[in-house]
């Protein structure tokens, strides 16, 4: 039987074939045991092992399990069968990805293994469809063989599936996609005249004339294709899923994304929600090299996954260990933002990630690579394998994560939060489509000046999906700019049962398929907020030219205006003209908030550019919405987590600032009373820089 799960999976991905180098593997094995290291994922690349047809080499693949199975390390297999062997791409020439354009998708090295057969871009492309069935069989037939071979080996945990769970939008245009997606056409139309209707292209004679469309523009048939993507590349994960476990029905099914529901969702397909939703434990890549290292970062992508896992456990599957050379992402930012990663930065990011619920931590690389691009990057131990103060920090936090001490704490989960941030996937496809050609940001940027408005008053924000709106009672909601109709109706019943909404301008303008409703707002939720439209403005370039009056206060705005006529809401405040901006309304048992504007845009750019005025109006939303902070520190610059395991509880208190911090901490408005401190020191009342207390309660 495979191996039992380790409390904290914790380790690193080690073998990508090209490094690390075959006579280090048992060394490297011995000091990760030693380290308090527990698991190992590694690629197994179908292009690295099958190499002609019908001949496999599972001699290196072999030797990492039985490693793992002798120094007592768990192992994660990583498929890849996104690396096609060039054999097969050659074979299979008309199944290759290809762009609009017609381009074929390039087979080639892996900027992060030096390794031929895969596609371009990171994460999980690769150059062949699956929706052409000859690659399809083949697919499913290697994944086969795989599991069969290592089902129940002891030094098996599971399988990781489609690394990074996401794909590339320039693609796939090809033929066999084509095809794929006149067929979910004709299941969701089922007639040439509904789709006629919905399309308004109505002289489709037969089901073999439509193609997916080359235009990026905000029409139904851009947000069906978008859609038909996402749906299309979710049933060939699954499809995976079910080939894996019906040659191996005990191992653990695994997948981690980038936590890029917010960024990435429309044009990758990062859906971290439907990806959870797959698989017995879910994960995300996170690197601050790549994506900052400013406070906030540190938790929005562990509050994210915290949200999309539903409950299920989850892992920071890829967390960074060493300096990141000469790629775009650092290029032109200070040392300190996470160019070189320090012990500290490493203590930081695994303590953050803990505190945001996660319960499993994996470095991205045990070791740098060798070769590629990518060559000394991320690895806490050093090029030769050898230990570094960062590989010590490592260990030291793995030890301390599965000690028998620490078992209570890490059974515990975050509580919920005080406020939901609502995900509409609908909302982004279609803010893609409509803000292609100005290239705007509006989208992430209130997403995420909203998750930091709330974060930065001490609250916990959590990340809602739109059919999860039952597991809170007060939810902000930044851009929702689309509705669909029947999420305007639950969102009226849940409101009239006694939910608070929060809502920026335009809630539901456009609903079904994209198509803007003539009065507004749409599909009933005039009646919801009372108020109906006034006038609107599509300008978000210029949109910070206007403010809104609150309470005295002026308030940048941001994304789109659009002003309101009170019917039967109270009107709180108004923009700069007088045009009304702000109001509040009595909906059954509940009550909603609305301003016109997408302040939580204008928020998160002000915030980038060191500025800050709209923190007036999140502490409105508190006010309005009785909401105050379940733990609170005394000191902004420190993040305070409640968790809980029945009766017992546990605060977190991170500081992500390079400076010492001084804390007073209350939980539920009562001074905390702490039994013990199980990591640091809190005699002192501060929490060190780049590091956290964390009591019992």
């Amino acid at each position: 039987m495979a191996s039992e799960y380790p409390r904290i999976p914790y380790g690193a991905v080690y073998f990508r074939k090209s490094n690390p180098p075959r006579e280090d593997w048992n060394r490297d094995y011995a000091t990760a045991a030693e380290d308090g290291l527990n698991t190992f994922r590694h690629w197994f690349m179908w292009s690295a092992i099958e190499r002609a047809p019908g001949r496999f080499d599972w001699d290196d693949c072999d030797r990492q399990l039985d490693l793992a199975a002798a120094h007592g390390l768990s192992t994660v297999i990583a498929e890849f069968t996104m690396a096609a062997p060039d054999w097969l791409v050659r074979k299979l020439d008309h199944a290759r990805m290809r762009t609009a354009d017609g381009r074929p998708m390039a087979s080639q090295l892996s900027p992060s293994c030096a390794v031929g057969g895969f596609g371009e871009g990171l994460g999980g492309a690769g150059p062949l469809t699956l929706n052409d069935p000859q690659v399809h069989e083949a697919v499913m037939g290697f994944l086969t063989r795989l599991a069969e071979r290592y089902r129940g080996h002891p030094g098996l945990m599971g399988y990781d599936i489609n690394n990074e769970v996401n794909y590339q939008p320039q693609f796939d245009f090809s033929d066999p996609t084509a095809a794929a997606f006149r067929r979910w056409l004709r299941e969701k139309y089922g007639s040439l005249d509904a789709l006629a209707e919905v399309w308004h292209r109505y002289s489709y004679a037969d089901w073999d004339d439509i193609m997916p469309p080359r235009q990026v523009q905000p029409y139904a048939e851009c947000l069906d294709w978008m859609t038909f993507r996402e749906d299309n590349f979710y049933r060939h994960v699954e499809e995976k899923i079910r080939t894996i476990r019906a040659a191996d029905p005990d191992a653990a099914i695994i997948s981690h994304g980038i936590a890029g529901a917010v960024t990435a969702l429309a044009g990758h397909g990062c859906n971290d929600w439907r990806a959870a939703s797959q698989v017995d434990i879910y994960g995300y890549t996170w690197i601050a090299a790549r994506k900052g290292n400013q406070p906030w970062r540190n938790f929005y992508a562990g509050d994210l996954i915290r949200g999309a896992a539903r409950g299920k456990p989850f892992w920071h599957a890829e967390r960074q260990g060493g300096p990141l050379w000469m790629q775009p992402q650092v290029l032109g930012r200070a040392k300190e933002d996470a160019r070189v990663a320090t012990p500290e930065d490493i203590r930081l990011w695994s303590m953050a990630s803990f505190a945001a619920g996660a319960r499993g931590m994996m470095n991205l690389r045990y070791r740098p690579l060798l070769d590629g691009p990518l060559f000394g990057a991320f690895g806490a131990y050093g090029m030769d394998g050898s230990r570094t103060p960062r590989s010590d920090m490592q260990a030291a936090i793995g030890r301390w994560a599965n000690a028998p001490a620490q078992a209570a704490l890490m059974a515990a989960r975050p509580v919920r939060g005080e406020i939901g941030i609502l995900m509409i996937p609908e909302a982004q496809r279609f803010d893609r489509l409509l803000s292609s050609e100005g290239g705007f940001t509006t989208y992430q940027d209130a997403m995420w000046g909203a998750y930091r408005g709330f974060l930065d008053l001490g609250l916990q924000p959590d990340w809602v999906h739109h059919e999860d709106i039952d597991s809170h009672d007060v939810i902000y909601a930044p851009y929702p700019i689309l509705i669909p109709a029947a999420l305007a109706a639950r969102l009226a019943v849940w409101v009239r049962r006694g939910g608070k909404l929060i809502s920026e301008a335009c809630p539901g303008y456009f609903g079904d398929m994209g198509r803007a409703g003539g009065r507004q707002p749409h599909n009933g939720l005039d009646q919801l907020f009372g108020v109906v439209e006034d006038e609107v403005e599509f300008m978000p370039d210029i949109a910070h030219r206007t403010k809104v009056v609150l309470d005295n206060g002026r308030l940048t705005c941001g994304g789109f205006l659009q002003s309101y006529r009170a019917l039967g809401a109270e009107v709180m405040g108004r923009f700069d003209d007088g045009r009304v901006a702000v109001t509040r309304a009595v909906h059954g048992s509940g009550a909603t908030l609305l301003i016109g504007t997408h302040v939580s845009a204008a928020h998160f750019r002000a915030l980038e550019a060191g500025q800050d005025d709209a923190a007036p109006w999140f502490r409105t939303c508190l006010d309005w919405a009785s909401l105050t902070p379940l733990v609170e520190t005394g000191n902004s610059h420190v993040i305070g987590r409640l968790h809980v395991d029945g009766t017992r509880k546990f605060i977190w208190l991170v500081n992500p600032t390079d400076a010492p911090q001084p804390v007073s901490v209350k939980v539920g408005g009562q001074t905390v009373v702490a039994t013990s401190c199980l990591w640091g020191d809190i005699s002192s009342g501060t929490v060190p820089a780049q590091d956290a207390i964390i009591l019992s309660c």
